[in-house]
């Protein structure tokens, strides 16, 4: 009989560990691209943040330094970085101060 590895309940003291997560590496091609999109959620608006290379961690790092600069809420979704509302100026200036080659896209 095989033996199933994966505990499903215990009366052991603590916590069972979860397996941590795989860092996943975002590569872009070199440039950034801003851009707002409304598709998809009523209407209300959102700046999306695509290209950025980096790992997960490090995407919600700068997620969490672009949100306390503009104010915002804002997600991570599959390597996009989405900010409350239209802030693609401010999120241009804070990548540019940080040497990202920056374009706003869209309309």
């Amino acid at each position: 009989m095989a033996k199933d590895t994966r505990r499903v309940y215990s009366t052991d003291v603590g916590r069972i560990k979860e397996q941590p997560e795989q860092q996943r590496r975002h590569e872009g091609d070199g440039v950034v691209r801003i851009q707002r999109e409304t598709k998809g959620r009523k209407g209300k608006g959102v700046t999306c943040v695509r290209g950025v290379p980096g790992t997960d961690s490090e995407l919600k790092l700068l997620l969490a330094e672009l949100k306390k600069r503009c104010g915002c809420g804002g997600a991570l979704k599959d390597g996009v970085i989405e900010i409350q509302g239209d802030k693609r100026a401010e999120i241009k200036a804070l990548l540019e101060a940080r040497d990202f080659k920056v374009k706003l896209a869209g309309g």
